[in-house]
């Protein structure tokens, strides 16, 4: 099945959003794409074709989204996904895959990448206020990758940082 625009996708296509602990660009960045078109283009769920979809943002915020409407992804075709960019980490030396992070716009506007444990540091020292944009990786929906992907730090998950350091 070939791969569609990602603004292609229903509003409920199943989307799984990876970010890049550096900028990736140049031939780093045509690399880690047409290995995602490859990958998206055999995708398959227990023999059928997926409708799928692949968007980049930023230079490191790669969503992939499924249509559920048409085929579900199956564990095992969720996991080769998976695989497929673990693997290219290394060709293109930036992190893709796992937890314990946040990205954040830093005061010039770009986006910054910190390990999730400095958080209450940045909100203390003001690195990241209520009015920063951060990215929330935990959308499941292409809506959400669409309309809530990137917001203001207060109206995110982060917001707790932000009541917790006014009370103090």
């Amino acid at each position: 099945m070939p791969i569609v625009q990602f603004d292609a996708l229903p509003d409920d296509a199943r989307t799984w959003i990876f970010g890049s602990d550096i900028a990736v660009v140049g031939a780093p960045a045509d690399t880690l794409l047409a290995a995602v078109d490859d990958f998206c283009a055999g995708w398959h769920a227990h023999g059928a074709p997926l409708r799928c979809a692949r968007d980049w943002r930023d230079d490191r915020f790669l969503a992939v989204g499924v249509d559920v409407s048409q085929e579900m992804a199956s564990g095992c075709s969720i996991d080769g996904l998976f695989r497929t960019l673990q693997r290219l980490e290394r060709e293109i030396g930036a992190r893709l895959v796992g937890a314990g992070r946040v990205f954040y716009r830093d005061a010039n506007g770009a986006v910054a990448c910190a390990a999730r444990a400095a958080l209450p540091e940045l909100v203390a020292s003001g690195a990241i206020g209520g009015e920063t944009q951060v990215f929330d990786l935990s959308v499941t929906s292409a809506h959400d990758w669409r309309d809530r992907f990137e917001q203001r730090a207060a109206s995110s998950w982060m917001g707790s940082y932000f009541a917790a350091a006014t009370s103090q």
